[in-house]
């Protein structure tokens, strides 16, 4: 069976080192700090989850590699905007360009555009160099995923993240990453979709929820569909849905999003 999670760290590897040879960690570094000392304000991503009634975080994603082109025309000045409109919580971005189609510039333009909500940085992050182009594009927060690091990698990274400003969302899938929670990240993901086949189940969630600390800030991400899902999770301690292909696949995700809050509300 392909193992998609193998796949895209060792290109990620590969992909890290030529970026570097073409703008170094030091110049990186010195453009991020120029950036800081404009005295920019993030916004902070737990809050907003916190805060809302439903937590939505709506995902810019364009292609996935176990689907392909999901919405290969969308455009990253129109639809983060048109979910911060339509009651996105805060948005997710994919900046994977080799295997989602995505892009650092889609944080950038999404911002230029008059995205106020936070953004999540979504890619595959093993280097302090990708930390330092998140803090760069104008994301919020940056996603470290068990799956792709130990736990000392882990460790230093969230604590570059805090560091440079950006609140980490860490990402696990089974209970035999959950001795990460010790770590103490900002937010703490379940994803229901398996790195390594990508297949989905949102019981995933459910199953590991109670295993949590009850004051995480708790974010289940992917394969949700259903409202009654999101309400019967918020019932179980969480408080942020990391929503894509469901809004992503159609016409104008932005209504999309607006219509499965509605139905949220009419479950509540």
């Amino acid at each position: 069976m392909r193992d998609f999670l193998q796949e895209i760290v060792a290109y990620k590897r590969r992909e890290l080192a030529e970026m570097k040879d073409v703008l170094s960690y030091a110049q990186l570094l010195v453009r991020v700090e120029e950036k800081i000392g404009e005295g920019e304000t993030l916004p902070s991503m737990r809050k907003a989850l916190e805060n809302d009634s439903f937590g939505i975080i709506a995902e810019f994603k364009r292609r996935s590699p176990s689907k392909g082109w999901i919405n290969e025309g969308a455009d990253a000045h129109v639809v983060p905007l048109a979910y911060q409109t339509n009651g996105a919580a805060a948005s997710s971005i994919l900046t994977d360009s080799h295997f989602f189609g995505g892009s650092d510039r889609y944080v950038v333009q999404a911002r230029q555009a008059g995205l106020t909500i936070p953004v999540l940085y979504k890619n595959f992050v093993i280097d302090e160099y990708q930390v330092l182009q998140a803090r760069l594009c104008g994301a919020s927060a940056v996603l470290l995923i068990a799956a792709c690091l130990d736990k000392s990698e882990c460790r230093r990274l969230m604590d570059f993240a805090h560091q440079t400003g950006l609140e980490v969302l860490l990402e696990m899938h089974g209970e035999n990453e959950l001795d990460y929670v010790e770590l103490q990240p900002d937010m703490c993901g379940i994803n229901n979709r398996n790195l390594g086949s990508f297949v989905t189940d949102v019981e995933n969630s459910f199953r590991i929820a109670e295993r949590l600390p009850a004051d995480a800030c708790k974010v289940s991400e992917s394969g949700i569909s259903n409202p009654a899902t999101v309400v019967q999770l918020q019932k179980v301690g969480f408080q942020g849905f990391l929503m894509g292909e469901h809004f992503m696949k159609t016409e104008a995700p932005g209504a999309a999003l607006a219509r499965f809050l509605e139905e949220c509300r009419q479950q509540k």
